[in-house]
């Protein structure tokens, strides 16, 4: 039996106002994604609300109730007060929450994935290249949630790949070899350069891309192939996609 009362440490995904002055909030933790209470949070008064701003990174006790639990204590971790000052930033965190949201469910405990969400967040906060930064993350939270692609062996044959496959398949959920290129007539070309850069976030920490100079050419040409896989997963795009897409060519 769970106590009444616990502690965890959470990100806030999203909130919403509910009656008239408490909000729901929407919590990743490392026990899985939950929604909770925080009554008289909309108060002036309310002790909680500066330490629920969206994306914070806070530790909570928490008391179970009878339908949502109860939020009755809130201690700020990490603000990601970077993330209110620039655009570019703060669409950048709405995709990651709602990368997040749309692949786990409730309650779906994966402590893994909450470290590697922390992570994210930390780094969309201070990095320099917040899109590379996305890039890494899609990656690691599809190989955490058992959706890897495959970028060592041909999807088809399973035979090593060399720099000269050009072939991604989102359909078929990796590279194809020469040999088998037409296996997906809709698979999107690739160049070596995007394939290299695909196996490297895939294999090295999230915060490698910190020392990574690269063309927008070659950015953007691995957000296209990682979009389409994310599409192919979900069956439609992100609703964050566009003001990611409008934020990010204004900055």
């Amino acid at each position: 039996m769970r106590d009444r009362v616990y502690r965890t440490e959470g990100l806030i995904l999203r909130r919403n106002d509910f009656g008239e002055a408490d909000r729901i909030v929407l919590l990743a933790t490392p026990a899985g994604k939950r929604r909770v209470v925080a009554r008289g949070v909309r108060k002036t008064t309310s002790k909680l609300a500066g330490h629920i701003e969206l994306f914070t990174h806070t530790s909570l006790m928490l008391a179970l109730g009878r339908n949502l639990d109860i939020m009755t204590q809130s201690q700020t971790i990490s603000p990601h007060t970077n993330l209110r000052t620039s655009l570019a930033r703060l669409s950048c965190a709405y995709y990651a929450a709602e990368l997040y949201d749309r692949f786990t469910e409730e309650q779906d405990e994966n402590p893994a994935l909450f470290a590697a969400l922390i992570e994210t967040f930390g780094l969309l906060d201070r990095s320099a290249s917040p899109d590379l930064v996305l890039r890494a993350y899609e990656l690691h939270l599809m190989q955490l949630l058992g959706y890897r692609p495959q970028l060592h062996q041909c999807v088809v044959c399973e035979a090593q790949l060399t720099p000269v496959a050009d072939r991604f398949s989102p359909e078929l959920g990796g590279v194809l070899c020469p040999l088998h290129r037409d296996a997906d007539r809709m698979a999107l070309v690739m160049a070596e350069p995007v394939f290299r850069l695909l196996r490297y976030l895939q294999s090295h920490p999230l915060g490698a891309v910190e020392s990574l100079l690269l063309s927008p050419e070659l950015r953007r040409d691995v957000e296209r192939l990682l979009r389409a896989y994310v599409r192919q997963l979900l069956e439609r795009d992100l609703k964050s996609v566009a003001f990611l897409d409008e934020s990010l060519r204004v900055e």
